[in-house]
């Protein structure tokens, strides 16, 4: 009997040790890491830097309709996200007059702000308008976006928008970012504006904003809250699995997305050049809603939290997990980038190749990185697309 006892007392001992030995060995296994596989790569050009500018969304529409022009069998061309800019600016003061002061002034607006630009004043290439007119060689505007709030509020106070007026807003872009040239001579042809643009083939009345949320009709247009949404433009609405839908088809079928959305939140890295949506733990105590699960999230994670260095499973996002985050002010109108295609990790999981406008030397994948679907489901405020890179079903219930 004692033998017996001795015997299991060794086996015990000897099992602790494998056990901790195993242990041991998957603690120090290295983690296997992101690996991602192309599944649709479509052409765009290379990665800009916005540097201390607000001006993502001038940045990513640009390289959107360059690889438009790409894709239309256009060539490569490099557009003047400052000329865009500058136009916008007296877009801008315009409405702030008009609101009484009221307006938004900030760097920031939306891709059918490109747009309305694009129309009425046309286009030029970089290299005619490079908007470093300050003595530096990457876009600084802080000193610039100063000088437009203290103008602005001049003819607000005299409640009235005189010619000097005028004559001074201009004074202040041309010193910063240049003056615009009437005509200019691109590839042994000469130039306005108004004719480069329309040399270029791009109908703006082909493009389209589409959302999802819950508190305006589905198949309806309505307005977006958000600050930079100054213009009071109306988006289209679908349901969450409707636009996750169309940005899929719009890759499938050659077509690039423009994408807007929040990426403030933990999940998102540049530098580690992806973004998810890490799974909440439910508490002991009782199962979270949607709302709190969404809330939870961030704030569970903490600012400074590391990312996961491998895939992990991911909060699965709902239509009402996205409103949630809309309505808590979680989900933030922060950032436009320009979704270039689809890859998939070594799990399966589905991830967008963003092209980021923060240049190439921010993190070691040239300026892209990969945003999981699920963070693309929370975390997008809007998309724009070409009409035609929408299902005809969703085409017709839209009514475009």
């Amino acid at each position: 009997m004692k033998k017996i006892l001795l015997l299991l007392i060794a086996q015990v001992f000897i099992l602790s040790a494998i056990i901790g030995q195993n242990r041991n060995a998957q603690q120090d296994k290295p983690q296997e890491g992101y690996k991602f596989t192309p599944v649709f790569d479509l052409k765009a050009t290379p990665v800009k830097n916005q540097s201390a500018t607000g001006t993502c969304w001038c940045f990513a529409t640009t390289s959107f309709i360059e690889s438009e022009l790409l894709r239309m069998g256009k060539g490569e061309y490099d557009l003047s996200e400052m000329y865009i800019v500058r136009m916008n600016y007296i877009n801008r003061l315009k409405d702030n007059y008009l609101r009484r002061g009221k307006g938004n002034l900030g760097p920031g607006s939306l891709a059918h702000d490109w747009m309305k630009v694009f129309s009425e004043n046309g286009i030029v290439p970089d290299e005619v308008y490079t908007g470093l007119n300050y003595g530096s060689p990457t876009h600084n505007h802080s000193e610039l976006q100063s000088f437009i709030n203290a103008v602005a509020a001049v003819p607000v106070e005299r409640r009235k928008e005189s010619p000097q007026y005028y004559s001074i807003v201009n004074a202040v872009l041309d010193t910063y970012l240049g003056k615009v040239p009437e005509s200019f001579t691109y590839k042994s042809a000469t130039y306005t504006p108004k004719s480069f643009a329309a040399s270029l083939g791009i109908n703006p009345d082909d493009y389209v904003e589409i959302t999802s949320f819950t508190h305006f009709p589905f198949y309806t247009q309505g307005i977006v809250e958000v600050p930079d949404n100054w213009a009071m433009a109306r988006f289209y609405n679908v349901p969450l699995n409707e636009l996750i839908e169309i940005m899929d088809y719009s890759f499938k079928n050659g077509y690039t997305v423009n994408w807007d959305g929040d990426v403030s939140e933990s999940g998102f890295s540049h530098q580690n050049g992806y973004a998810v949506i890490p799974a909440v733990q439910a508490p002991e105590r009782g199962a979270m809603t949607d709302r709190q699960r969404l809330e939870r999230a961030p704030a569970q994670a903490g600012p400074g939290a590391p990312m996961p260095v491998s895939p992990a499973p991911e909060l699965n996002v709902t239509q009402e997990i996205r409103q949630a985050g809309y309505e808590s002010f979680s989900t933030t109108d922060d950032h436009l980038m320009h979704l270039t295609g689809v890859v998939k990790d070594q799990n399966g999981t589905k991830y967008y190749k963003t092209k980021n406008s923060w240049g190439t030397d921010r993190n070691t994948f040239g300026g892209y990185l990969n945003m999981s679907e699920n963070f693309v489901r929370a975390k997008t405020i809007f998309i724009m697309v070409h009409k035609n890179a929408i299902p005809p079903a969703i085409k017709t219930k839209l009514g475009i």
